[in-house]
């Protein structure tokens, strides 16, 4: 059952595809087609929809996530895998060790009591196998039966669930995916389950066969960094992308520092007449990243990139969509960190209905925002120059 989507402002049907759409990606080939993603605004949307999809699951129920939190959303979580598990569902969960560093033991031993297989990725404590610091577990997607997954930037915890729930009212976006594009998140949490020392279980389908329903034709390229050789395939796709655009460049990004080459493509990018605009947070969870990142806003708007931010609550989205075209949601921030050290996924579509859902959403989030202007950011204090440019030097180990 698919979830039906708020009417938002500017959203109108497009046929999905037109000649020259492929040319947003740098490899057709990796595009998976006949896919149908949803997107999924912040807890209040993306948590009933995975809950649900793990009560109809049948053969497997496999959750890989950042960050796992002891609190309501985590223990609502906790009931549906344990009552999974105990009607002889296979149900195997993995959790980064310094995202769930709060995580009591008391949690995990309850799964395991009931049959489900737990791991942590990288435990942050010397003494214990595969332990480790700088290379985290950043993905977080949820994979059933081999035929519905989830993906995006949303974690197990309160802090997604809207203010009127009890929750912290962040905001981030989460994709729901049928179709083939599951096959390679499925096979993406059996890698990511093998390195942390899970038992083995046998790989998942090698194709599925092409569904009838018109919704199903986003084509789509699961993106990640678990191995070396595609270590870059990320930064390489969006650089790729904003060459290719001729509108809009339309960006959410919780934790952005985008690199020198990133900005020489931004700025590209408007001196051919592209609207490009970036949504980041006002206040953050993590104040130095906070910090680095406006470290570079003067260079941006100097160069015709708007920026906008998110007021007083935490914006922790990682999407993008360019000319209604091309978009993508996942977990991936515009940063060192995710490029080179964690471990990301991300998905990338070519779709136009899709795409226009996607901006619709952005110009929606936009007007909620406050624009930065060059003229008030020079008015800025030394004191917020200083630890601009001090967190900014340290951008590398953030």
């Amino acid at each position: 059952m698919h979830l039906q989507l708020p009417a938002l402002p500017g959203f109108y049907r497009r046929e999905p595809f037109a000649p020259g759409d492929l040319g947003y990606v740098p490899k057709r080939a990796r595009l998976r087609p006949n896919n149908c993603v949803v997107p999924l605004v912040g807890g209040r949307e993306a948590f009933p929809a995975m809950l649900e999809a793990i009560r109809g699951a049948e053969r497997y129920v496999h959750l890989e996530t950042y960050i796992l939190e002891d609190d309501g959303t985590g223990r609502e979580f906790q009931r549906e895998l344990v009552e999974r598990a105990r009607a002889g569902v296979a149900v195997r969960v993995v959790y980064d060790g310094l995202g769930s560093f709060g995580l009591p033991a008391r949690y995990v031993d309850e799964l395991r009591a009931a049959g489900v297989e737990a791991h942590v990725f990288h435990p942050v404590a010397p003494w214990r196998a595969r332990w480790g610091l700088n290379r985290r577990d950043h993905q977080k997607t949820l994979v059933i039966d081999d035929t519905v997954a989830f993906c995006g930037g949303i974690n197990i915890g309160d802090e997604y669930k809207p203010l009127e729930q009890g929750g912290g009212g962040w905001h981030d976006m989460h994709a729901r995916v049928e179709g083939p594009a599951v096959v390679d998140l499925a096979r993406l949490f059996r890698r990511t389950w093998l390195a942390v020392g899970g038992a083995e279980f046998p790989e998942p389908a090698t194709s599925m066969p092409d569904p009838s329903s018109a919704v199903h034709t986003v084509r789509v390229e699961v993106i990640s960094n678990t191995r070396l050789q595609t270590r870059s395939r990320m930064r390489h796709a969006y650089v790729h992308a904003i060459r290719r655009a001729s509108e809009t460049i339309y960006l959410m990004n919780a934790y952005f520092i985008p690199d020198r080459g990133l900005r020489r493509v931004f700025a590209e990018a408007t001196r051919r007449g592209v609207d490009v605009r970036v949504i980041v947070p006002s206040t953050s969870d993590v104040p130095a990243v906070y910090w680095a990142s406006r470290h570079l806003y003067a260079r941006l708007l100097r160069r015709g990139v708007r920026i906008f931010e998110w007021p007083e609550r935490m914006m922790h989205a990682k999407t993008g969509v360019i000319d209604g075209v091309w978009s993508t949601i996942g977990s991936y921030n515009l940063d060192k960190r995710s490029f080179l050290h964690n471990l990301e996924v991300g998905l990338v579509s070519v779709d136009r209905t899709l795409g226009e859902r996607m901006r619709a959403q952005f110009l929606h989030d936009v007007t909620i925002c406050r624009e930065v202007t060059l003229a008030e950011w020079r008015k800025r204090s030394r004191w917020n120059k200083f630890l601009e440019w001090f967190f900014f030097q340290l951008r590398y180990w953030l």
